[in-house]
């Protein structure tokens, strides 16, 4: 990455594909980020740049790859991923870049993590902040995985009902379908989770929860 690029990024501002950090701080928060990007759309992380968009720096960068390596080395299934050193300013800013990944979920593994990865958390982007996905959107992103067994999928009378409720009212919850067709939430879910994945409808996370459009 040349610098006018780096530049023009740094002043674009954080979002969901950009995260700035002033300096690395633990293993497991750096390898939130890292995952958060790769179950979402992709994304870069800066180290050497705080929140503002200041360029700081890094004052060993050497040290500071190790580290996001060792965050790297705890995520499961494995990150594809860049890393580079930028001068710019007479500084060192370490680009990390992960690209959206299709093995999807990526979760963090450490030794007092739960034993079946089915059970760990899954992160990913909400706007500027990484954030733990929910069950659906955890099966969704299972769901993405090429090695996933083939899905069937039959539209009934609840999934109309659904549909003619997201017409008039454009999106709603798990919890609205479930009352919407007296249903218990956990079934209401696995439906919800089946239209996404057969791309009737759309799943979006927005102020710490999920709802459902229509695509």
């Amino acid at each position: 990455m040349r610098r006018n690029e780096l530049r023009d990024l740094i002043g674009s501002g954080e979002s969901s594909t950009l995260e700035f950090k002033r300096k690395f701080t633990t293993v497991e928060k750096i390898a939130r980020e890292l995952i958060a990007f790769a179950n979402t759309t992709g994304g870069r992380l800066l180290i050497g740049v705080d929140d503002s968009g200041k360029i700081i720096g890094v004052d060993s960068e050497k040290e500071q790859i190790d580290q996001v390596l060792v965050s790297l080395s705890s995520i499961e299934p494995p990150l594809e991923h860049h890393i580079e050193v930028v001068e710019i300013d007479f500084k060192d800013v370490i680009v990390v870049t992960i690209p959206s990944s299709n093995r999807r979920p990526h979760h963090f593994s450490h030794p007092d993590a739960p034993a079946r990865p089915h059970d760990r958390p899954v992160f990913i982007r909400d706007g500027e902040q990484s954030v733990q996905a929910s069950r659906e959107m955890t099966k969704i992103l299972r769901g993405m995985n090429p090695d996933s067994p083939p899905m069937t999928l039959s539209i009934g009378d609840r999934e109309q009902r659904l549909f003619s409720y997201l017409e008039r009212h454009q999106r709603a919850s798990v919890a609205d379908f479930a009352r919407l067709v007296n249903i218990s939430r956990r079934r209401a879910s696995q439906i919800l989770v089946k239209l996404v994945r057969a791309g009737v409808l759309h799943i979006r996370h927005d102020n710490g929860h999920d709802f459902y459009t229509l695509v």
